[in-house]
């Protein structure tokens, strides 16, 4: 439909014109059928402008020059190469169309000269500057337009960036809850089935950690897919508030859990990814340690920054292979500009991490206790 409309318009534009100036023009052959179909020939080839710039230029230019030298009444039938030119800078650029438009000039006046007319008149300067005019107009198109493509990539480009962002967010958060959570679980339900027989009271304990830790996970799960259904709201926020809370259902595993040092006050993000690391890491220690019984829990203050050190003293620990809780927890980390480093400590595994935190209001960093760390 653009096509058509490109092709049809300036031709209704030229028959119209054409015929009212051939009033103006008595010495000039009246146009009759031939003349008006050559000049609807002049105007289809732009139907193929945009597919074929080049070549409709050249057939546009070629048929009206040809009807200028005709018998026929002029008009203006110059705006019909005029578009096609237009075309051409808008979409090979405005050195082509430059090299194209000088060439078909120099083409006309070549045949002026051969057929012995004075040249070097107005004309030629009126067709240099309709020449510079089409190339400048539509080399400002060309710019405009690749400037809002450009513009509007980039938006689609940052909002799926936010979208990917978001969507790993969602994907460590609810791996963080069930992770924990069925770790926890998995381990209470092992020692209800062991002691279901000669301790019951055990195994009723152990069952009430199951119905607890099920029902925080349960929460936390319902509100992050609130989140994914309505796109509103925060879901769960994590705190280092709650870390008796964490403590407890690691100890409820059987693990002796000690705390060093005190990670005093911290800004939202630092203490939200500061607790979902420590506990990935406390359900890699239930879930991964050989013959693990205590962890360690360090924290401390540099004058800048956050350190966590979680060292279990399993047996035989080897390297880690890289999976979706240590890659989460790096991510956390590299998210606000910190680092994580997982090593081998006298058999266990130690999570050391160091996030960076903003200073109190009087510029002195909270102290703290790194231990042995």
């Amino acid at each position: 439909m653009r096509d058509v409309l490109l092709s049809l318009v300036p031709m209704v534009f030229v028959l119209a014109s054409t015929t009212t100036a051939e009033h103006f023009q008595p010495d000039k052959h009246p146009l009759d059928l031939p003349g008006y179909l050559w000049l609807a020939a002049a105007a289809m080839p732009l139907l193929l402008c945009r597919r074929f710039p080049l070549s409709a230029f050249v057939l546009v230019t070629a048929l009206t020059w040809a009807y200028y030298w005709s018998p026929y009444p002029g008009g203006p039938a110059v705006v019909l190469p005029a578009i096609a030119l237009f075309t051409v800078t808008r979409l090979r650029g405005p050195l082509l169309a430059g090299l194209v438009g000088t060439g078909a000039l120099l083409a006309v006046l070549v045949v002026y000269l051969i057929r012995g007319h004075m040249v070097f008149d107005t004309r030629i300067a009126l067709s240099v500057v309709g020449l510079t005019a089409v190339i400048g107009i539509g080399t400002a198109v060309r710019n405009r337009v690749s400037a809002v493509r450009a513009s509007r990539e980039q938006a689609a480009e940052r909002q799926h960036r936010l979208a990917e962002r978001e969507r790993l967010r969602i994907a460590r958060e609810v791996h963080d809850v069930v992770a924990h959570s069925l770790a926890m679980i998995n381990v209470q339900a092992g020692v209800a089935a062991h002691f279901a027989d000669r301790r019951p009271e055990q195994a009723v304990e152990a069952l009430r950690a199951i119905k607890e830790a099920s029902a925080v996970a349960l929460a936390d799960l319902r509100a992050t897919v609130a989140v994914l259904r309505t796109g509103q709201g925060l879901g769960p926020a994590p705190s280092l508030r709650q870390l008796d809370e964490l403590l407890e259902h690691t100890r409820a595993t059987g693990l002796e859990v000690r705390v060093h040092g005190s990670p005093g006050v911290l800004p939202a993000p630092v203490d939200g990814a500061a607790y979902r690391i420590l506990q990935e890491s406390l359900t890699n220690v239930v879930r991964h340690a050989n013959r693990a019984s205590t962890v360690d829990v360090y924290f401390g203050r540099t004058t800048a920054d956050l350190v966590l050190v979680v060292r279990d003293n399993g047996r035989e620990a080897t390297e880690p292979s890289p999976g979706h809780g240590l890659r989460g927890m790096c991510e956390r980390a590299a998210a606000l500009g910190g680092r994580l480093d997982v090593q081998v400590v006298d058999g266990g595994f130690e999570i050391r991490t160091r996030l960076p935190v903003c200073r109190d209001e009087d510029g002195s960093p909270v102290a703290g206790a790194i231990g042995q760390a």
